[in-house]
């Protein structure tokens, strides 16, 4: 049955594990070795090759002629594939990344980005495998390419997935207002830059296909590859139980799974394929950057009366852009609003998700315009915020109403927690030593997501509990939330539970992605014990209604019995789904949150040291909070890293990112970042899902480069528009 009506008290609700910190079921396994990640299946894969990607050296183009003899020739090596004589796939309408449509590698001598495939070698290790495929000598010819994103700028149409916001008239209200801001700002390309990258071990038995892989989304991973290689999905089994991070770079695949896939089924023979760092730069996804115009008109009061969000980015064709604009849709009231998102076609590699797609880059535009319009307004930027809270979709009116909204709490505990009375309004004037010091805000929004997610549970006769479920952990503590509900809903200590993810085999689930994993999988998890429950129940003439689950037993009355004696040796199972309903249309669903930074700035060179940070979040239910703290922090570091040294540097004449390493795409290290502090309001949002919680993995970077940003500006007086925040955009105005 869809979630069409908000569920009241529920077993979640005693709160007895779920809500509590809870230390990670997972850590021994991680700390010991036994977690097997995509490439280390190495006694399901005995004997392996290995494969080693070559990536186009251009970035727009046909490759003229390709010459493989000398790679053939070489010690060890066991096949070369290029689009020659790599077997047919299915066909895809776009380079860009599809979740869940074919997306053939070696599939023709069109380039259409740098680091594309153009040849893969397998060998029988992989230094023989690499060694070889830079013997195959390739001619290209060149053509000219679009890969600068403001010179395509004047090229640019409606985002063909994006839907413009108009409401009232904009360009009136805007005229008339006493007091507005018209302000650009730019944020550039970014790399998620996980530490485990992208892997797959591909396994063949007869016309079945195992793959280990490291992917977000377990049932994308398995259709891709099902459309891709031509095979029925019912004979590929995905497995990606443990993955390395993700931050949206694995929600597709990419030439390790295809290749291995596809090389594995030729040789007869496993193949192993990871991708080295700096072949990660350029044949993965990307965020793409932004050009954001920002135009806000407000009442002297500070009340805002038009509301303006232009956006531009690019990608391949067929591609999504970067949808800076959407939060402005539904983070502050204002009568009259023009927001629009508009779509340039580069030949740059893709562009796709990464850690909060949209909000992460589009409030570090909008969070620093509203700073901006206090200042000409003379009003402290956390009243302002406070005076544009709304309580219902701006866009669609009070039909529309939030399932819960904490802004104005997060900003004004936050604030008190921070210390923020003690900001001096006037830029420049605290000094600690050779640093300027400055104080800054910035709202948190993420828009809340449910899935559909499904779940099978078995108790056996011991009284244990295992939970297996699609749901992949890349890092956010998928076992233990997981492992948690169950044991809330079963009454067992969590010792008793055991959690099985990540396998295809496993009930499908929503994966890990969108900040939508452990409220849609919870749910799954919470619908799957809840069936289970009531299978109990029955069995032992109980009353579903009343049964209590508590302490390893289950009761009704004066009666009571273990429930190793309940369910008898045979054990007992069940299988539960989430299904999302229309409350996310009846309802405007997000997590908010306020980010408060300290930031010292020297004056003489321009250095920018982030002192301290605090972010207030609410969240719905926090189903643990050690780990969401961890998300949370996770996501403050990156949103220190987009507001002062992230940017992947595209080559103007090749039309590839030129830093392509992490010691040339900068990254924080715990050098950069300082005492974080992180607050959790009490929330419930029934309204959301069973778990009554939202998304919080991608809110801790939400607004948290423009609270950076904001401090900055306080501390030296000098407000950058171009992303990243570094030296040489700041010394030359800093105050004498």
């Amino acid at each position: 049955m869809p979630y069409d009506s908000p569920v009241t008290t529920t077993p979640l609700d005693r709160e007895r594990i779920v809500g509590k910190p809870q230390p990670r079921v997972d850590g021994p396994d991680k700390i010991t070795g036994r977690a097997k990640y995509a490439y280390e299946y190495h006694a399901e894969a005995p004997n392996p090759a290995y494969g080693f990607l070559l990536g186009s050296a251009i970035g727009h183009g046909t490759i003229d002629k390709i010459d493989t003899r000398d790679a053939e020739a070489a010690p060890g090596v066991r096949l070369v594939l290029t689009h020659k004589n790599m077997p047919r796939q299915g066909k895809s309408d776009s380079i860009a990344p599809q979740y869940e449509a074919a997306v053939p590698h070696l599939r023709g001598p069109e380039v259409d980005f740098f680091g594309q495939s153009v040849a893969f070698v397998v060998a029988d290790t992989f230094e023989q495998a690499r060694a070889a495929a830079y013997l195959i000598r390739v001619r290209y010819r060149r053509a000219s390419g679009r890969f600068v994103l403001a010179a395509e700028r004047q090229h640019a149409g409606p985002a063909p997935h994006g839907k413009d916001s108009v409401v009232g008239d904009f360009d009136g209200a805007f005229a008339a207002a006493p007091v507005t801001i018209d302000v650009t700002y730019t944020t550039p390309d970014h790399h998620p830059s996980p530490m485990e990258p992208p892997a797959s071990t591909a396994i063949w038995h007869g016309d079945e296909l195992t793959l280990y892989t490291s992917h977000q989304v377990v049932h994308w991973a398995t259709h891709v590859l099902a459309e891709t290689l031509l095979v029925p999905e019912e004979k590929i089994r995905v497995v990606s139980a443990f993955v390395g991070g993700g931050f949206g770079l694995k929600l597709a695949c990419y030439g390790d799974a295809i290749l291995a896939a596809t090389a594995a089924r030729i040789l007869g023979r496993p193949v192993k394929v990871a991708l080295t760092r700096p072949q990660m730069y350029n044949h993965t996804t990307h965020r793409p950057a932004t050009i954001q115009r920002l135009r806000l008109g407000a009442e002297a009061d500070g009340r805002l009366v038009a509301v303006g969000h232009d956006a531009w980015s690019g990608n391949q064709p067929g591609g999504r852009g970067e949808n800076a604009a959407e939060q402005t849709k539904l983070l502050y009231a204002g009568a009259n609003r023009l927001i629009r998102e508009r779509f340039s076609t580069l030949e740059l590699p893709p562009g796709a998700s990464m850690r909060a797609p949209g909000e992460a880059v589009g409030l570090l535009a909008l969070e620093c315009a509203m700073d901006e319009l206090a200042e000409k307004l003379g009003i402290d930027p956390v009243e302002l915020r406070i005076r544009n809270d709304t309580s219902f979709d701006p866009d669609k009116g009070p039909s529309r109403p939030f399932s819960s909204r904490a802004l104005v709490e997060s900003l004004r505990i936050g604030a008190e927690r921070f210390g923020w009375s003690q900001r001096n309004p006037m830029p420049g004037q605290v000094r600690d030593g050779a640093w300027l010091v400055g104080l800054g805000v910035a709202a948190a929004f993420r828009g809340n997501e449910i899935r559909d997610s499904g779940a099978r549970v078995r108790l056996d006769g011991t009284g244990r509990l295992v939970v297996e479920t699609q749901m992949t952990d890349i890092g956010t503590g998928s076992y233990t939330i997981l492992a948690q509900i169950a044991a809330e809903m079963l009454g067992l200590p969590i010792e008793r539970v055991t959690v099985r993810l990540g396998d295809s085999n496993f009930p499908r689930s929503s994966g890990s992605g969108g900040s939508w994993g452990a409220n849609s999988a919870g749910s799954g998890v919470y619908f799957a014990c809840d069936e289970l429950r009531t299978a109990i129940a029955q069995k032992l003439g109980f009353e579903p209604a009343t049964v209590r689950f508590e302490d390893g037993r289950v009761g009704d009355g004066a009666r009571s019995v273990t429930l190793a004696d309940a369910v008898g040796p045979d054990g007992l199972s069940a299988s539960g789904e989430m299904k999302a309903g229309d409350l996310t249309k009846r309802y405007a669903q997000a997590s908010f949150g306020a980010h408060f930074a300290e930031v010292g700035v020297d004056q003489a060179t321009g250095e920018i040291r982030v002192r301290r940070m605090l972010s207030a979040v609410a969240a719905g239910r926090i189903i643990n909070p050690a780990t969401a703290r961890s998300q949370c922090l996770g996501g403050m570091a990156m949103g220190i890293g987009a507001a002062l040294m992230e940017e992947q540097v595209v080559d103007p004449r090749f039309g590839g990112f030129i830093n392509h390493d992490l010691a040339e795409y900068q990254v924080p290290v715990h050098a950069d970042i300082p005492a974080l502090e992180v607050l959790f309001l009490d929330e419930l949002d029934a309204a959301s899902s069973p778990v009554k919680g939202k998304g919080v993995g991608e809110l801790g970077i939400c607004g948290v480069g423009a609270a950076v940003a904001n401090a900055v500006y306080n501390a030296c007086g000098v407000r950058v528009r171009d992303y990243p925040l570094t030296m040489d955009k700041i010394v030359a105005s800093l105050p004498v």
